[in-house]
């Protein structure tokens, strides 16, 4: 027969075996699924970090899917690379691309805003900014007092639309008949008292 051990010196054997074991299993796990979790911060908006990064450009207000392809582009970066693989610095880098477009050599016709009416300059709002210009827009031409202001002014359709079936909310629509015929007897009940 074989040799005969204390019990202590089998229980601790038998003790550590296990917890290797369970460290690799979840060390497996997570890469099976390769997902990446967690939020990226890029000019003060809320990336998911598991999309590409060409699509995840996409959700930063001002940024269409062309503008993300030239700014990757421009930067040498993989447009197939998750958002949470980037390291600060290249997450410095879209900034500052997505603010000063120009330096980094991406053509004018994919701003947003083409010769500015303030400056007269090609510039790309992105983020926050491209409300505030919209508004300001709109406050601008409501003061002048241009057929478009006019249609802002009112909640009418401003570029021309028809309004006999749509564009119709929020107001009082069609023939009020049979209220007019309630208020009507209403007030001959009260003229009789």
């Amino acid at each position: 027969m074989g040799i005969s051990r204390p019990k202590e010196e089998v229980e601790e054997k038998k003790e550590e075996k296990p917890k290797p074991k369970k460290e690799k299993k979840e060390e497996k796990k997570e890469s099976k699924t390769g997902k990446i979790e967690g939020i990226i911060r890029i000019l003060n908006t809320d990336l998911i970090a598991n999309k590409n990064l060409l699509y995840g450009l996409t959700g930063i207000k001002g940024v269409s899917y062309t503008f993300s392809k030239a700014v990757i582009t421009a930067l040498g970066l993989d447009g197939k690379r998750k958002l949470g693989t980037l390291t600060n610095e290249e997450i410095e880098k879209i900034e500052d691309c997505l603010k000063n477009p120009d330096k980094y050599g991406i053509p004018s016709f994919l701003y947003n805003r083409r010769i500015d009416p303030e400056t007269g300059l090609n510039r790309h709002l992105v983020g926050p900014d491209v409300k505030i210009y919209e508004s300001f827009d709109i406050k601008k031409e409501i003061e002048m007092k241009t057929y478009r202001g006019f249609r802002h002014m009112y909640g009418l359709p401003v570029r021309g639309q028809r309004t006999r079936s749509h564009f119709r909310k929020g107001r009082t629509v069609g023939v009020l008949r049979g209220k007019m015929k309630q208020i009507a007897a209403q007030q001959q009940k009260e003229e009789k008292k």
